[in-house]
């Protein structure tokens, strides 16, 4: 058996960066502003050793924008705020919390830092990348919240991982 350092083998390897993006479904529901966040703030928790799922659904009902996964276990959930009408209109952020072991903002240049609250962290993104500008404080999840997400993460990924593999098949969507 041949070995790689690939860190996740099969369809997603053997397909080019375009052809991947050709193959996921458009998100409507977020502006090209928020979208150019997610993919920056994305290769930056990347680049930090982060797995990332997008749009995850909560126990809670609601939907994190991002929710990124260490190889520790650690969670992060980030807010993506396009604009200051977008983060003043929106205050079901407080209860990601619940979900995760640090909460943080990504925004734009655009948008004043000022506007966020001190006790979340911050990131200022591009759809090129991102800068984390300021820590998150630590919340440790309790276990049984923690197997839970871990279980919604786990199971978003391989559906959608899935749904890449077999486009007209039985996992396109997740429910």
């Amino acid at each position: 058996m041949r070995h790689t350092s690939v860190p996740l083998p099969g369809i997603v390897h053997s397909m080019s960066v375009s052809s991947l993006a050709a193959v996921l479904p458009i998100d409507r529901r977020q502006s090209p502003t928020a979208l150019a966040v997610a993919r920056g703030t994305t290769r930056l928790l990347h680049s930090l050793g982060f797995a990332v799922v997008s749009e995850l659904p909560l126990a809670s009902g609601r939907r994190a924008d991002l929710v990124a996964l260490g190889s520790d276990g650690e969670l992060w959930i980030v807010e993506i705020k396009s604009s200051i009408a977008d983060f003043r209109v929106d205050q079901k952020w407080i209860d990601y919390r619940l979900h995760c072991d640090r909460l943080f903002f990504a925004t734009t240049l655009d948008v004043p830092c000022e506007i966020f609250p001190p006790d979340v962290g911050l990131i200022v993104a591009d759809a090129f990348g991102a800068s984390l500008k300021c820590e998150a404080p630590e919340h440790r999840l309790h276990a049984a919240t923690r197997k839970s997400m871990m279980l919604a993460f786990a199971r978003a990924a391989a559906l959608r991982l899935a749904a890449l593999a077999d486009p007209g098949g039985p996992c396109v969507s997740e429910g």
